[in-house]
């Protein structure tokens, strides 16, 4: 176990799968269809999706290609969120919370570059994997449960970020479709396409 994993174990308290539920459950309330927060709730979806994904997979080559599709849909969120809603939450008198959720980010980043490095037959892959997946059900119970509230209440001009939100995530995971639906698979990676650098 690496000196980071160490340490997201000690500064990441596991949260029930209930108060989970319930911190989704007040952020779909919040939502409205077509807006910023209903996309980045239905990522969310998606990310836990892609991660139960990786933990049935039998073997090495599905769990690479469980892994390449979890990248897929982390890097088009974690890079709509970096662009557009932590310095909205800045703006919004949130810094501490802006300058959290990146640092999060990055260690997530940092810990999913490991996880490629790790042969995925191993089991140091899967211990590897449920690391990084507590940092990230805790970093979305943050933005559910709190952040993105607060983004909702407090930034003046929520239709900047409906657009910004949807523009960026489809530059960078975008399958043609401006707000694809929770049940949407990601796109099929094909064989000689490199997974994209992972992020959350």
């Amino acid at each position: 176990m690496s000196i980071v994993d160490k340490m997201l174990g000690a500064v990441t308290p596991p949260e029930s799968d209930e108060k989970r539920a319930e911190a989704t459950a007040k952020a779909r309330a919040a939502a409205r269809p077509g807006d910023w927060l209903n996309a980045a709730l239905d990522h969310h979806d998606q990310i836990r999706a892609a991660f139960e994904s990786c933990r049935a997979a039998a073997d090495g080559p599905a769990r690479v290609a469980a892994m390449r599709q979890l990248s897929w849909v982390l890097v088009g969120h974690a890079m709509a969120e970096e662009v557009v809603l932590y310095p909205a939450l800045a703006k919004a008198h949130e810094k501490a919370h802006a300058s959290l959720a990146y640092t999060e980010q990055t260690t997530a980043k940092m810990q999913m570059a490991e996880l490629e490095r790790i042969p995925p037959e191993d089991e140091a892959w899967l211990d590897k994997l449920e690391h990084i997946r507590g940092a990230v059900l805790h970093h979305i119970y943050e933005e559910e449960g709190v952040w993105f509230l607060e983004l909702k209440e407090k930034y003046d001009d929520q239709s900047f970020l409906d657009r910004r939100f949807v523009e960026e995530y489809e530059r960078y995971a975008g399958d043609g479709s401006s707000m694809a639906p929770a049940s949407a698979e990601p796109r099929s990676f094909r064989p000689d396409e490199d997974a994209p650098a992972a992020a959350i």
